[in-house]
């Protein structure tokens, strides 16, 4: 599933005149303080708003697949094609990109507004250049991209798995357009309709979901799946990507940004893109190296299964799918936060006001774990009652959820490392400096290729992508200490006493939480089982409302002041709220 991005507030004029963008705005009076984190809130929490129904829907749309599909070798082949250009726009165009993208744009806007509309024609036209020879490559070495990600493929399903990728490439093209448009809203002040616009390709794959379970009689495997049943999937997915990049056009439109193809590019434009983009290709190798070696393992650990005669369960699709589980939260108010921050910290850092960079990161990590960490402490608990009953459907059964919920609660201990090491990555780009993210990627990229080869030959193939969730959760968490020491010095100090003292406020909230969400399992588990649908939804709407209900009194208690703020920022946007 896509990381999202943010968009679309319409400005006076409607597809006249831009007016006033996040570079125009001066900041407020203290810069970076608690009215910046104010700002924060109410920005973030447009874009949460639009994220949550986009990852409410992306969660029906993955829970459709899985009933589909299930886990098995068809599974594998659908997921490890569809990691392809997913991981690209992940980690190269829908995170990484942008954020080296911004603070460009907000330096060229900085410099002379006329300037900045006509750098970012230029940088745009480059982009869609760029893009479409690097789709054109990919879909010529689809089956290299197979063999290295699945090299135990083999027959049916190596072939079955090829033709998904032919298909699935070309969104690398419509990730990339999305994302980059995404970039320059963000430096407009738009922050909502690439939140929404996620929503359309999860209803088209929800619709692909259901026509293939529809036609398909039983279980479908690489060899017996048919043409037509083949194609609705392959064309449905990227179908889905197609009509969710065209939908951001129209605000794109509305906020004056007109597109002019050009590459009339000043000295020094392309290297200064070049010299930042160099450094970000050393990330991304890196990364899609990692990536590589754990999407191999765990195929070859979903092959050991299957020749054991333990099932289909055990390999890529499990990893695949309590990974976009893991992902939810961070999308929902990591990703706002961070989208709404750095702009802002782009600003401040292009006028040298690193007081004010430290103070947004402050605000922005205690703002992001007011949601996250009781999220990673529900997901820790109740996650065999949250994948079976998004998973235990159609071809898919209640053994292969819980293989999902183990392997998605390793990675619920990965959620807060995982969500700080993220954040404190874009102050870095803010900076305009990739060069120290891209090294400190490669010592997070060895240590998880370390850990993902000590899974696969230390344990047992049922426990094999659960130590790999493991290594991901050991891998952030080294790579939030690296970039911790080294901001500390960029910045001067990282506000540690507010940091560290609203963290330990949020910890001593969460364990009511925890303690009443595993009573309720308990007690459930017990008298009921929680193995099947009814018995599963009704401890998950008990134990996550009640937890999450004496987590919020407590944090009162506690006077956790981001906990106070973000209920209030969400009451005013409610019907009859006050604004």
């Amino acid at each position: 599933m896509a990381a999202e991005t943010a968009i679309d507030i319409p400005l006076p004029g409607g597809g006249g005149p831009v007016g006033e963008t996040v570079v125009d705005v001066p900041p407020p009076a203290d810069g970076g303080g608690e009215a910046a984190s104010g700002g924060v809130l109410r920005s973030g929490a447009i874009m949460a708003i639009g994220t949550l129904v986009s990852r409410v829907t992306g969660f029906l749309r993955t829970a459709v697949i899985v009933a589909a599909l299930s886990t098995g070798l068809l599974a594998n082949a659908y997921n490890t094609a569809n990691t392809i250009p997913n991981q690209i726009y992940d980690l190269l165009l829908g995170g990484i990109l942008t954020s080296v993208v911004v603070p460009l744009l907000v330096r060229a806007k900085e410099r002379d507004r006329t300037y900045g509309e006509q750098y970012e024609q230029r940088v745009f036209t480059l982009a869609v250049i760029g893009l479409a020879v690097l789709t054109v490559v990919a879909v010529i070495a689809a089956p290299l991209f197979i063999d290295v990600l699945a090299g135990s493929y083999k027959g049916d399903q190596r072939h079955i798995a090829v033709m998904f990728a032919r298909f699935f490439l070309p969104q690398i093209f419509f990730y990339g357009v999305g994302a980059f448009a995404g970039a320059i809203l963000n430096t407009r002040n738009s922050f909502a309709a690439p939140m929404w616009a996620p929503i359309l390709n999860n209803i088209v794959v929800i619709g692909v979901g259901g026509v293939f379970l529809a036609m398909a009689s039983g279980k479908v495997d690489p060899s017996s799946i048919s043409d037509t049943e083949f194609l609705v999937l392959a064309a449905g997915t990227t179908g889905g990507i197609v009509l969710q990049t065209v939908a951001l056009w129209p605000s794109l439109r509305r906020v004056g940004f007109r597109w002019r193809p050009r590459l009339d590019f000043r000295r020094g434009e392309v290297g200064q893109v070049g010299r930042m983009a160099g450094w970000t290709l050393l990330y991304v190798v890196a990364t899609q190296a990692g990536l590589a070696v754990v999407t191999a393992l765990a195929n070859r650990a979903g092959d050991l299964g299957h020749a054991k005669g333990l099932g289909d369960g055990y390999g890529y699709t499990p990893y695949f799918t309590a990974y976009q589980m893991f992902q939810l939260p961070y999308a929902i108010v990591g990703v706002s936060v961070i989208t709404a921050l750095l702009p802002r910290m782009s600003r401040f850092a292009a006028e040298g006001k690193v007081a004010d960079v430290r103070s947004a990161f402050s605000s922005g990590l205690r703002l992001s774990s007011v949601i996250i960490m009781p999220a990673a402490a529900l997901m820790l608990v109740l996650g065999p009652e949250i994948t079976t009953v998004l998973f235990a459907h159609g071809n898919t059964h209640a053994s292969d959820a819980l293989v999902i919920a183990r392997v998605m609660q390793m990675f619920a201990i990965a959620l807060v490392p995982f969500s700080t090491y993220q954040l404190m990555l874009r102050v870095f780009y803010s900076f305009g400096d990739t060069r120290t993210p891209a090294l400190i990627g490669v010592v997070s990229v060895t240590a998880n290729i370390i850990l993902a080869f000590a899974a696969y030959n230390l344990l047992s193939v049922k426990w094999i992508v659960v130590g790999m969730a493991g290594g991901y959760a050991v891998t952030n968490a080294v790579g939030t200490f690296v970039c911790w020491l080294v901001l500390r010095r960029k910045l001067g100090g990282m506000d540690g006493r507010r940091i560290i003292g609203g963290h330990l406020k949020l910890l001593v909230a969460i364990w009511p939480l925890i303690g009443f969400a595993y009573a309720v399992h308990a007690v459930a588990d017990a008298a009921l089982g929680t193995d099947t649908l009814g018995p599963a939804l009704i401890t998950l709407v008990v134990g996550a409302g009640g937890g999450g209900l004496l987590y919020l009194v407590f944090a009162k208690l506690l006077r956790v002041d981001e906990v106070q703020a973000t209920i209030a920022t969400f009451a005013r946007r409610l019907p009859g709220g006050r604004r």
